[in-house]
Parts: C-alpha cells; sequence; structure tokens
C-alpha cells in the first residue's frame, strides 16, 4: 500500500479509480517519510460519523423547538402571537358596550363572511382575571359569536391588560371599527362610570370630551333598561329623539310601555321601528310644540333654523345669508346617507 493509500484509508476517503476527475485533486500536507512510522490518528469511521451526525442533528432539532416554543411564550406574553381558541372558553367584557339585537342582519352576514372568507382580523382578549384557563374579550364579540355559530375556534391575540388598558382597548376599537348608535355609547359610558372608572379613563375609551360625556351619561340614566332592552341600539335614533323618549317615559302609562314591549308584532320589528313605536306612544304626554335651534357659521351668522318635532326635523336655510348652500347641501345629501348608513352598520 502506498502512502496516498494510507492517507485515503486514514480520511476515510473512497478509492480513486483511474480517470477519475477527483483522483489528483489532494495534495497530502506534511506526509511521513517513512510508511512504517506513520501511525494513523484515532478518526472514527464513516459509520461513526453518520451516527454522530445523526445524534447531532436531532439535538439541533430539539434545541429549536424549544426556541420557538420560548418564542412563542415571549410573544403570547407581549400579546402578539395569534393563535386558536375555543369559544367556550372565551367570556364577554365585564362592561358590556352593544345592545343585543336578536333582529340583527349584520351578525348572519358576518357568519356568511367568515364561512367563505376565514376570519381575517383577530380579536383580542386576556387571560380571565378570576377563572383559571379562561379568557375574557376586549373586542371582537361579534366575531367570536360568529365563530362560535360556526362552530369553529376564533383566531385571537391573547395581552395581560388591566381594567383600564381592557375598556379603553374596547372603546377605540369600536370607535375605529363599527361604530355604536348613540344609546350604545351612553350606556357604555354609564356602565364605566358605575363600575368606578375616572372620567379620564372614560373619556379615552369613548373618544368625547368631558362636556359631550355628561350628556351621554345624563341620556343613559333617562332610560330604563327594561326599555333598552327591547328597543335595541336604534342606530338611526339620534340624541335628541332619545332624550324625547326619555322625557315621555316619566309621565307615560308604563304598564301601556310594558304591553307594547311584550306584543310579538313590536318584538318582530327591526330596531329602529321598535324605537318610533315607543316613542309614538310616549309623544302624547309631550309637548308637541317644535323645539326651535338656530345653526351659525363661524362668522357668527344665522343659517340655519332646526325644528325638532317628534318624528321630524326640519332645516330651513336663509339664503340671504349664505346664497346657493342649500341646494350644495341637497347635491350632498347621497354621499351623506352613505356615510350615515356606513357608520351605523
Amino acid at each position: 500500500m502506498n502512502r496516498k493509500s494510507n492517507l485515503d484509508a486514514v480520511f476515510g476517503r473512497p478509492k480513486k479509480t483511474k480517470g477519475d476527475p477527483q483522483a489528483d485533486q489532494f495534495t497530502p500536507v506534511n506526509e511521513p517519510s517513512d510508511d512504517s512510522q506513520f501511525t494513523p490518528v484515532n478518526n472514527p469511521s464513516p459509520v461513526q460519523e453518520r451516527q454522530r451526525s445523526g445524534a447531532i442533528r436531532a439535538m439541533s432539532s430539539t434545541l429549536r423547538g424549544l426556541a420557538a416554543q420560548a418564542d412563542t411564550a415571549a410573544a403570547l406574553q407581549m400579546g402578539s402571537a395569534i393563535v386558536e381558541l375555543d369559544t367556550a372558553l372565551i367570556d364577554d367584557s365585564f362592561i358590556a358596550d352593544r345592545v343585543a339585537d336578536a333582529s340583527d342582519p349584520s351578525l348572519m352576514a358576518l357568519v356568511d363572511s367568515l364561512r367563505e372568507s376565514g376570519q381575517q382580523v383577530p380579536v383580542l382578549v386576556r387571560p380571565h382575571p378570576t377563572s383559571p384557563e379562561r379568557y375574557q374579550i376586549a373586542y371582537g364579540r361579534r366575531r367570536t359569536r360568529a365563530a362560535q355559530i360556526l362552530k369553529r375556534p376564533v383566531r385571537a391575540v391573547v395581552r395581560p391588560l388591566t381594567d383600564d388598558e381592557l375598556v379603553v382597548a374596547q372603546g377605540k376599537e369600536n370607535l375605529e371599527r363599527r361604530d355604536l348608535s348613540f344609546i350604545e355609547r351612553a350606556f357604555f359610558a354609564r356602565r364605566l362610570e358605575e363600575h368606578g372608572f375616572r372620567r379620564e379613563t372614560i373619556t379615552a375609551a369613548m373618544g368625547v370630551l368631558k362636556s359631550e360625556l355628561s350628556t351621554l351619561i345624563s341620556v343613559a340614566r333617562s332610560v330604563p333598561e327594561d326599555i333598552l332592552s327591547a328597543v335595541g341600539p336604534a342606530p338611526a335614533a339620534g340624541r335628541p329623539r332619545w332624550t324625547l323618549l326619555a322625557e315621555g317615559i316619566k309621565s307615560a302609562d308604563r304598564n301601556a310601555v310594558a304591553a307594547l314591549l311584550a306584543d310579538p308584532n313590536f318584538q318582530a320589528k327591526k330596531t329602529d321601528e321598535r324605537f318610533v313605536a315607543v316613542l309614538t306612544l310616549v309623544s302624547p304626554k309631550l309637548d308637541r310644540r317644535p323645539r326651535t335651534r338656530i345653526w351659525k357659521d363661524p362668522e357668527g351668522r344665522k343659517l340655519v333654523r332646526i325644528e325638532h318635532a317628534p318624528n321630524r326635523i326640519a332645516a330651513t336655510f336663509d339664503e340671504t345669508v349664505e346664497p346657493g348652500f342649500a341646494d350644495y347641501v341637497l347635491e350632498q345629501l347621497p354621499e351623506l346617507l352613505a356615510a350615515y348608513r356606513a357608520r351605523a352598520r
């Protein structure tokens, strides 16, 4: 055996054959001058090397798995990982921000959307503060309800939140994604106050000034809970008409109101129609004279006269102050209506 063959045997190289293009590419360095003086190093055999490499690969895979688990745990701790949760483990927020509406057509539209396209936006939950292994919604109740109807898990971000952080996140998401109706916003503000939250936290959650917050809470205190539950969110009814209803309830025949709320025909109506029915019932007790206010431009000129009646609002434009403004407003009505409907959904 020549020196080249010895080295091939030591390093586990396959024997080269004549004509092999790789045969002459290896030039040994510091070769021993005498074959008999060369003692092979105790290198592993190719079989040992393969076994050792397999063990290293297995260990590397295990370490990568542990690192991935650690990364996932850290991401969950920071609230940046999206996980799938059983809807049966998720409870509503401790502060209700929606008024239940059994006739809400948008819920079934959301169910159809999730069925066809999947859930595109995750909900936000926190670990339940008093029930281990359960969660509490900050926002995404309708998406969670839709997933529950479809009997599938809901995609969620789990984030540790204080009570203040939860209600602020809850309020801001509702403002950005699907605006609450006036009465829902009013009762959300009232419930936050009753729960002991500071006005600063409530204004941050609601995105309103303190003066507007006072109005919301005042109206919510004037509307009985049973009427709110029976009527629903009534997105078409704003503050003036809810104020009229609250005033009428004070002197209305409560037996007549209770009979109306229990009527199956009333319950079959849509939420805005239910509101009109209650307002019509209590409105005879109100002063029927229209309430009038004047809208002024930034220069203080009296531009629009607005008259509020129980079932209508009339606006009269003074053409001598701003000629052509009334026509311009009429031209904008289609866009205004579309924007209003998009906000009310």
